[in-house]
């Protein structure tokens, strides 16, 4: 039989191996970048073209590389970080397998070109899906420049799946903040399509967090910082009340490498527990030291899982240094963390013996002895009939005063009195008299010399009994009690139900009829649904107006918040905001949405640009919570009191709304007033 296994070639086996290392565009700026820091770089450069489809250019001025060794790179399993198995556990360095330059080389068409400091000319190799094209001098500066051009040009497959551009960007962008974050000493630029998107010079690590993410945040950082024996922690928490729903500024460091980790991220979250809500998430940048040897950093290719051989003591660690930071700043009570002396924690220690306490009980106890019985209740021996009527002895003919002052009467005792049960009250008037026909044995219980137990009849009931007008049915019907249910209260109303009598009782809450009903109702509620509804119809293509500054008011951004501005102009201008964008971050306002004040400008804006950042695949998902940003600010200029002509004007306008029964953000407007919870509140 002839043999069948065969070594596959080297150009397959990168195609296979890129697969894993090199997904994405992103994949291939963060390999890159790494490579220029390990290769001692004071400046990185980083450029791409349509979503990095076109072109990825990577330029850093490091140590760069001998003709001999540009060549030898894009090897497969060719590095010079490491030199034997050992050195997998002491890594200082990003890269150590050798496999990101040739699984680049093998999707792409790539061209390096490289000098070092003692060379008076560089070299250029070029290199085109794995296929060696050339190499030749180059006059160049000291560094490295890497072009990769056509990303998975021959692998079409791969290529049609790439994400759309603004996708592939995001992307790009998260994997240059990561590793910009890492090194605040060293310089980094990105361009997208030859257009500035970040300059960050080199400053200190909060620097570096403020011109990554924004100034807004800086007034919102925590430092962190603690050191053991196992682990140091450093690096800033956000505050619980700038926690957000979708939080992208979560970022974990591990020896200057981004890492993912659920297990230690519930170490923070466990921090934050009970001062933020559960669905809100906190801003963090923690950067953790630890013994190369304590770690293992070659699980996936990507490198962005880590396996901790302390990974319970890291938990504790970073969960104490969170809680002390959030302590010290007064988010939870405070403790006395400068005390000297050690605190006493009672432990479990080996070879004590501990005891139980013993289980006490009354054995005389008995719940149904005489001492036990309350003499001011009821006989237990004579028939109960009810609180409200006299009780009548059969043998004494007598009414007696049971205990406790509470009368009942024995009517089932008069054995000669047939028991009726009604299944529903009659509803003519010869009904009526039907049933109210006296027996003989009840006209000769009730002529005795007692006191009668029920009134004479009145005058207007005894006219309805003899009255021969025409019969008409009554509309009351008696419901029995066994068919009785229990159902749950619910606001049933006619669909014409309209609001009706309004007063304020201030506060912006006001009082109604709906439906007839009674209601609470939250103004300020109301004209949230309102300005919702209006802003999303002003999204939709609707013309407006915005409300004209006196004087302009100046903001200055971050590269990242200005280039979203930038994009967003025309949907924040049919909103009725007029910008002007006059460079380097800086920007002027000069009019705003009506119902907006000049106060609330900065926070809005922030708001848009974190919903612009985080929806960009979802535009209808952007437009809703663009409508309901603005409605939530617009309607907190809601007076405490209006007159009662403009509280029926929005009570009006509400019902012309889409959903008048809650706000966008899913809060009841309105709520019943029943009389058993008015019952409640007076007792």
């Amino acid at each position: 039989m002839a043999d069948k296994i065969r070594l596959l070639p080297e150009v397959v086996a990168n195609q296979i191996a890129a697969g894993e290392v090199v997904d994405r565009p992103a994949s291939v700026v963060k390999e890159m970048m790494e490579n220029a820091i390990d290769a001692g770089a004071r400046t990185v450069k980083v450029n791409y073209r349509d979503g990095g489809r076109e072109l990825i250019q990577i330029v850093d001025d490091g140590c760069g590389m001998s003709p001999i060794d540009a060549r030898l790179a894009f090897d497969r399993h060719a590095t010079s970080k490491i030199r034997s198995a050992e050195d997998i556990y002491a890594l200082r360095t990003f890269g150590f397998r050798g496999e990101a330059l040739a699984s680049i080389a093998a999707v792409a068409q790539v061209e390096l070109r490289t000098r070092q400091a003692e060379d008076e000319i560089g070299t250029q190799v070029e290199i085109h899906g794995g296929s060696f094209i050339g190499q030749q001098p180059v006059m160049t500066p000291v560094g490295t420049q890497f072009f990769v051009r056509n990303l998975f040009f021959n692998m079409p497959v791969r290529r049609s799946m790439l994400e759309k551009r603004t996708t592939s960007g995001s992307q790009i962008k998260s994997e240059f903040q990561r590793v910009a974050l890492c090194y605040p000493e060293i310089e980094f630029e990105l361009y997208s399509n030859d257009a500035l998107v970040y300059q960050l010079p080199a400053t200190s690590l909060a620097g570096r967090i403020v011109d990554l993410v924004g100034r807004s945040i800086k007034q919102n950082l925590l430092e962190v910082e603690a050191s053991t024996s196992i682990a140091s922690i450093r690096g800033y928490i956000g505050r619980p009340a700038a926690a957000k729903r979708r939080n992208t500024e979560q970022f974990l460091f591990v020896n200057g490498r981004y890492f993912e980790s659920s297990y230690l991220t519930s170490a923070l979250m466990r921090a934050y527990e009970k001062l933020i809500p559960q669905t809100a998430q906190p801003s963090y940048f923690l950067f953790l030291e630890i013994d190369p040897a304590r770690i293992d950093v070659n699980i996936h290719p990507k490198k962005t899982e880590v396996r901790f051989a302390d990974k319970e003591a890291v938990w504790q660690i970073i969960n104490a240094a969170v809680r002390e930071t959030l302590a010290k700043s007064g988010a939870v009570p405070m403790m006395d963390f400068d005390r000297t002396t050690d605190v006493e924690i009672p432990v479990l220690r080996s070879g004590a013996v501990y005891h139980e306490p013993r289980a006490i009980s009354r054995e005389d106890y008995n719940p149904f002895s005489d001492s036990y019985i309350d003499p001011s209740a009821p006989d237990p021996n004579k028939d109960f009939c009810g609180f409200d009527v006299p009780y009548r002895d059969p043998d004494s003919m007598c009414v007696s005063d049971l205990g406790g002052g509470s009368v009942a009467p024995r009517m089932s005792s008069v054995s000669s009195v047939p028991s009726v049960t009604p299944t529903a009250v009659p509803r003519t008037r010869a009904a009526w008299r039907e049933l109210l026909e006296p027996s003989e044995e009840f006209e000769e219980f009730m002529s005795s010399e007692s006191e009668p137990l029920v009134e004479q009849p009145s005058e207007q009931f005894v006219e309805f009994l003899s009255s021969e007008q025409e019969e008409e049915e009554s509309f009351i019907d008696f419901e029995s009690s066994e068919e009785e249910t229990l159902v749950q209260q619910r606001l049933e109303i006619e669909p014409q139900a309209t609001f009706a009598e309004p007063l304020s009782l201030g506060g912006s809450m006001v009082v109604a009829l709906y439906g007839g009903r009674p209601v609470v109702v939250d103004l300020r509620r109301v004209r949230e649904r309102i300005l919702y509804e209006e802003y999303l119809a002003q999204l939709s293509g609707a013309v407006a107006v915005g409300q004209q500054l006196l004087f302009a008011e100046q903001l200055t951004l971050s590269h990242e918040e200005y280039r979203l501005l930038e994009e967003q102009e025309v949907v924040l201008a049919s909103l009725g905001f007029d910008l002007r964008f006059a460079g380097e971050g800086r920007v002027e306002v000069h009019a705003l949405p009506p119902n907006l004040s000049p106060d609330q400008l900065e926070g809005v804006l922030y708001e848009l640009m974190q919903c612009f950042a985080e929806s960009l695949d979802a535009e209808e998902e952007c437009r809703r919570e663009t409508a309901r940003i603005l409605a939530v600010r617009g309607a907190k200029s809601t007076p405490q009191r209006l007159p009662r002509e403009q509280i029926e004007q929005l009570l009006e306008q509400l019902l012309a709304t889409e959903a008048y029964s809650y706000t966008p953000s899913g809060k009841a407007i309105f709520a019943e007033l029943t009389l058993e919870e008015l019952r409640e509140k007076l007792g």
